[in-house]
């Protein structure tokens, strides 16, 4: 669905994306069959969203208008987004509200703790927005959400999907001696789409951080993912899985990149299933443990699943190299 931009009710202070208003707006192209999803309401939704609401807590699901939210939340799986739902950061493709946050709330890695033991959850995926406006970016705070899982649900895997902490020194070392058991850094795009597509990051910035998670801690499982649909070749996607692939990334997602209001970067085309099945053949024929692509693959769609069967792809790779 297509959020329209009002920008005749709306102030500037209130509006979602204050910064994209003077942008052209660009068509909404009709989305293909295969990209159709029911709408959400089962009774397991409505309990995991009471569950997120009720501990005052932000998910990407929401705040990025995922298309899976209702599959998800209908299995007791949500993505918590923490450090609020303001991101200090404009990218063109993404649907969270842009500006100067609030203070990070020190009660929230309790809450989170919490709500993940509350919801039984067997894996759980925390993301945050980018918090350019705090010296760590956020590093420590995140780190103690993690902490706080550990403490309140200690059975449960934790998955990180990190901002890239540029121009934070020493923010990466806090993330990953925080020890998750899968650290998430999604390149997003090509690196010819940078400027145009994720302006305010760096793409061989977000590939060292990735990199340095395998040389502090070779035991974590890294994970990335990319978007298609804006522009770029095959060959740019391949050439950005032989960078994944250098930097020791275990597994990797790739899916449609959806436009979520007209003022957004507009979708240069619908891939269509098939050629996602060839990109997962290619990108499981350079040697990464897992692999999810498809039109609706998002990065923490089916995480819990995928991370089993990664830590399964680990150990088989393991006993095959030791002639077991």
């Amino acid at each position: 669905m297509v959020t329209l931009i009002d920008t005749l009710q709306k102030k500037p202070s209130e509006l979602r994306h204050p910064e994209k208003q003077n942008r052209p707006e660009s068509a909404v192209l009709k989305k293909p069959d295969w990209l159709r999803v029911k709408a959400p309401g089962s009774g397991q939704y409505n309990a995991t969203k009471d569950i997120v609401r009720s501990k005052g807590l932000h998910t990407v699901c929401e705040e990025a208008a995922c298309p899976n939210i209702g599959e998800c939340w209908s299995q007791k799986h949500a993505t918590l987004m923490i450090m609020g739902d303001t991101c200090t950061r404009a990218c063109a493709f993404c649907n969270v509200k842009t500006g100067l946050p609030q203070p990070l709330d020190p009660e929230e890695p309790a809450k989170v703790g919490l709500a993940v033991a509350q919801m039984e959850l067997n894996h759980v995926v925390i993301t945050s927005v980018d918090r350019d406006d705090v010296s760590d970016g956020g590093a420590a705070h995140f780190a103690e959400v993690v902490r706080q899982i550990r403490i309140q649900a200690p059975n449960t895997t934790i998955e990180i999907l990190t901002p890239d902490f540029l121009r934070k020194d020493g923010a990466a070392e806090v993330m990953i001696d925080a020890t998750p058991d899968v650290f998430n850094h999604n390149l997003e795009t090509v690196p010819r789409l940078y400027l145009k597509i994720r302006p305010g990051a760096r793409y061989f910035h977000s590939l060292r951080l990735l990199q340095m998670v395998k040389e502090r801690d070779p035991n974590q499982f890294t994970k990335s993912g990319i978007m298609v649909g804006l522009g770029e070749t095959k060959e740019e996607v391949m050439q950005v899985m032989d960078d994944m692939r250098s930097a020791g990334v275990d597994f990797i997602t790739i899916g449609q990149y959806l436009q979520p209001t007209r003022k957004h970067a507009a979708i240069d085309r619908f891939v269509t299933p098939e050629e996602f099945k060839a990109y997962e053949a290619i990108a499981r024929a350079k040697g990464f443990l897992m692999v999810s692509s498809s039109p609706l693959t998002r990065s923490s769609h089916h995480a819990g699943d995928d991370f089993a069967r990664l830590r399964a792809a680990r150990e088989a790779q393991l006993s095959t190299r030791n002639g077991r």
